[in-house]
């Protein structure tokens, strides 16, 4: 039941995710709902069958399951988190290739791709459930005439290319919280720990195998941090051990508040090796906020996060002596690596706060209920 003030008006975040819990999603409404637009209210609504219209003066879905209970009574705008309404995986990333699908939407192509490429579950049943969802996410997408948010260039060119028209389509780049306490630059004992942080799930398609091979290849007193957990840990302790690298991985499991934001302080720079190519990648920006570099992988959406060589390094994926190099390289050189978590800082203030998201937001809801013809 939600309750609201009768002269309020009132926007709904429309989504099944449970916002009390940690995710990026379920984090990303929650900062929606707690935040500040003038004359509004931010609501949640986990299904359009609750939806009171009374005051309701728009709808911002973010689930592809609700583009089908629209009835075009009232302005709508979707947001594209993610590859599931457009790829039946949700990946968009070849496991047998090791390399991202370049496939559109196809029931043949998605069907190899599973079988063949390994980009999914291969138990029948499971795979044709898929497959429909995603055929029926994306077509309802095509016949609902609403406004559509892709949160980086990369999501925009992949949903065009699946049959959206250009114009319907705005990329608008995510924004993070700042930290609850003042971040601090890197100072020449922090960078002398020789710590760098992995934060994320465990799981193959993050490439934290080829972070550990690359640490094999880095100074011999650089230390790695993992905040995370995922099946994958089991296999990888193991590696790290056959590697003879125990001593220098620390794996704290999944990590949050003072825990996290102690790793974040500690390292010198933030490992972000994705090998799917991640929508956005929020780790970036909060590796940012907190004045630290950032070495990635230039697959997806996580260049247009990173300026080569003055925020971070971008590295090709599954290149080991590359990625140990660039580890390396900011290791010995704390001016270099200071300077860059400084640029990094400076450029998440001018564009990746969550107030200068939430501005250019409204202006989209503006336009949006501006257009809309009752």
């Amino acid at each position: 039941m939600i309750s609201t003030l009768a002269t309020e008006k009132i926007i709904y975040q429309c989504s099944a995710v449970d916002i009390t819990k940690g995710g990026g999603l379920e984090t990303y409404i929650a900062s929606l709902i707690n935040s500040h637009m003038p004359g509004v209210k931010n609501a949640h609504l986990p299904a359009l069958k609750y939806l009171k219209r009374d005051n309701c003066v728009l709808l911002h879905l973010h689930d592809p399951e609700c583009l089908g209970e629209l009835t075009g009574e009232l302005p709508a705008i979707f947001t594209l988190h993610n590859h599931c309404s457009y790829c039946p995986s949700g990946t968009k990333y070849l496991a047998a290739q090791q390399k991202p699908c370049d496939r559109t939407m196809h029931p043949l192509g998605c069907t190899w791709g599973h079988f063949v490429d390994k980009c999914g579950c291969r138990r029948p049943q499971v795979l044709s459930q898929k497959l429909w969802n995603t055929h029926h996410f994306l077509e309802n997408l095509k016949k609902i005439n609403i406004p559509v948010i892709a949160n980086s260039n990369y999501i925009r060119e992949q949903i065009i290319s699946n049959g959206l028209p250009p114009e319907r389509v705005t990329t608008l780049h995510c924004g993070v919280q700042k930290p609850k306490s003042p971040a601090a630059k890197l100072r020449a004992d922090i960078h002398q720990n020789q710590r760098i942080l992995f934060v994320g799930r465990i799981v193959p398609d993050k490439g934290l195998e080829w972070l550990i091979k690359a640490l094999a290849q880095t100074d011999s007193h650089i230390h790695l941090d993992i905040a995370g957990e995922g099946w994958e840990r089991p296999r990888l302790e193991q590696l790290s051990a056959q590697m003879g690298l125990s001593d220098r991985i620390t794996w704290h499991g999944w990590c949050q508040g003072e825990k996290l934001e102690s790793l974040y302080h500690n390292c010198f720079a933030v490992v972000f090796p994705s090998l799917w190519p991640e929508p956005a990648g929020l780790v970036t920006l909060e590796a940012y906020a907190r004045y630290r570099p950032v070495i990635a992988s230039a697959v997806g959406g996580i260049p247009e996060h990173i300026q080569d060589g003055k925020t971070g390094i971008l590295i090709p994926p599954l290149k080991i002596e590359k990625l140990a190099q660039a580890i390396n390289q900011l290791a010995h050189n704390h001016e270099q690596t200071r300077l860059m978590g400084e640029q990094g800082q400076a450029w998440y203030e001018q564009e990746f706060t969550l107030d200068i998201h939430i501005q250019r937001l409204k202006k989209i809801y503006d336009t949006t209920i501006a257009e809309f013809r009752y």
